[in-house]
């Protein structure tokens, strides 16, 4: 792993020149704003009950189903379609360093647009004088539920543009894919049909994957050791899976 680190610096200077970066950032930190800006009516309205985090993180997956795809599906499927991770695996890098430095880029942007708006909530404390605004309970709990279930999405965002070489597929394949774990679980969930005794370890297995019920507990501030083993049992096997895929494709070309 001693050329990682050059690896990563390289694709986060790819990641900074690249269109879809700032298009993604842009829509980003529109949307939150938009978010942050109804709370704030909201809050000025009438009085809330619960702290303006939680609001805040309720439609986390949105910007996850759109922005991941746009940060991660040039990553491999652009290399394979110019044909230069064959010419680059030929230098002394392995596959998995490629793999982990362009997940790596990927994610300490995701990470690092997230971080951009704590912002919000400090010029909220600052203009309102009211510490009960920043609330660090539930705005702890929630960027660390960003933090840690980011890990997972954008290794699902990088599987995805392993396993094509046009990238208009791979990020469509990408949120198609995040869609389906973050709302298709939190539709499954809610199923009478699966209270049935016979289905009760499948209703175990989508309670144990049920996404927003992990974004309530860390909100919440319970922090549930279960959530992280997912999050990163999952990011591990989407990785694994993507570096398979990328030998496969280089086996067969």
């Amino acid at each position: 792993m001693k050329h990682f680190l050059t690896l990563l610096s390289h694709e986060i200077r790819m990641l900074l020149v690249s269109p879809a970066t700032y298009v993604a950032a842009t829509l980003f930190l529109g949307f939150m704003g938009l978010i942050f800006t109804q709370i704030l009516e909201e809050y000025s309205a009438r009085a809330q009950e619960i702290s303006p985090a939680i609001v805040y993180f309720d439609l986390f997956w949105l910007p996850a189903c759109v922005m991941v795809p746009l940060l991660t599906m040039k990553c491999l499927a652009e290399e394979r379609r110019l044909g230069t991770i064959e010419t680059l695996l030929t230098t002394p890098v392995t596959t998995t360093e490629v793999v982990l430095a362009k997940f790596g880029a990927a994610y300490s942007l995701y990470a690092t647009l997230w971080g951009s708006t704590l912002g919000f909530f400090y010029l909220l404390r600052k203009f309102s004088g009211d510490a009960r605004f920043l609330d660090p309970g539930p705005l702890t709990g929630g960027f660390l539920f960003i933090a840690v279930s980011g890990l997972f999405f954008v290794a699902i965002g990088v599987f995805a543009s392993s396993v094509t070489s046009n990238q208009s597929v791979a990020g469509i394949l990408g949120c198609v894919m995040l869609a389906t774990l973050i709302l298709g679980g939190n539709a499954i969930s809610g199923s009478n049909w699966l209270d049935q005794g016979i289905l009760q370890p499948a209703r175990d297995i989508v309670e144990y994957g049920h996404v927003f019920g992990h974004r309530d507990d860390f909100t919440r501030g319970v922090i549930d050791i279960r959530h992280l083993l997912f999050y990163l049992t999952g990011t591990v096997l989407a990785l694994i899976f993507s570096i398979l895929s990328v030998e496969a494709k280089l086996l067969h070309s």
